[in-house]
């Protein structure tokens, strides 16, 4: 007969598209969180047809397939972190802020996916205002990158001056906090702005990585600060173990050839073991 079971994994749920290619979407969320010592599960809100080259088509998921998926999940086995990817239409982030409520899931980290490495675009124009509406205030963090910030305050970014206000200026939409991803300025620097509610700024800066393998570099970004807010860090920590492993994948894979397009990180250079909590 077993012994008394003490011990559960460090549970993430990634809620995001599926890439076929592998290097983005749940599937580089799937080798993130495993990577970095945590249990991931999925709730797949489209499936997309893409390679290394680009997006081909996307199919959206059934809302009430979606709402079970996570259902399924949470009532089962638990949920400690939750990173939100792609969602394609307005009813989308209805369906997932819905759940979260739901289940009171509260460490939630909103990658709001809208285009492409590629350049594809990712989401319904509609979307976009519901997504600051329903999900910006849910979320712990925002990870957007410098084209999507843009988006989002209407108007260019070219310099940290600007990064900093469109910071300031998502936090007075409803964000709790915001990591501006600088990697889209030009400059031998990469940039990264973490802004909080009611602290100060905190600036990230890194040499440039020289690699053409950058698919899916924001999904496997917000998807490592899940697993390490899953783990127990605090948000800060998490940031910077999240930035510290994506370096460290972009490095790994930089003279991997995958594909005849923008290629994937090699998340899987340092795996760790998967951890053990103790049951609560």
């Amino acid at each position: 007969m077993n012994g008394p079971q003490r011990f559960q994994y460090p549970r993430v749920l990634s809620i995001a598209g599926s890439d076929s290619g592998g290097g983005a979407g749940v599937q580089a969320d799937l080798k993130a969180i495993a990577a970095l010592g945590c249990y991931g599960m999925t709730a797949i809100t489209a499936l997309t047809a893409q390679n290394t080259l680009g997006v081909r088509s996307i199919h959206a998921v059934p809302l009430d397939i979606l709402a079970d998926q996570i259902d399924a999940v949470v009532e089962d086995i638990g949920v400690d972190a939750v990173k939100i990817g792609m969602l394609h239409s307005a009813p989308t982030v209805q369906a997932v802020a819905a759940a979260l409520d739901r289940h009171a899931l509260r460490q939630v980290v909103l990658d709001p996916v809208m285009v492409a490495t590629s350049g594809a675009t990712l989401i319904d124009p509609a979307a976009v205002a519901s997504l600051v509406r329903e999900l910006f205030p849910r979320a712990l963090l925002v990870t957007p990158n410098l084209d999507e910030a843009a988006l989002l305050v209407e108007r260019p970014l070219r310099t940290e001056a600007d990064m900093e206000a469109a910071a300031r200026q998502l936090l007075a939409m409803g964000a709790n906090a915001v990591l501006l991803k600088g990697g889209h300025l030009q400059g031998d620097t990469v940039s990264d702005l973490l802004l909080a509610t009611g602290a100060a700024p905190v600036w990230l800066r890194q040499p440039r990585i020289a690699t053409p393998n950058t698919h899916g570099t924001g999904c496997t970004l917000s998807s490592a600060i899940a697993a390490s807010l899953a783990l127990g860090a605090g948000l800060e920590q998490a940031v910077r173990q999240a930035s510290d492993y994506v370096r460290s994948a972009l490095r790994a894979g930089a003279e991997v050839r995958t594909g005849a397009g923008s290629g994937p990180l090699n998340h899987g250079h340092a795996p760790r073991p998967m951890q053990l909590c103790p049951l609560a």
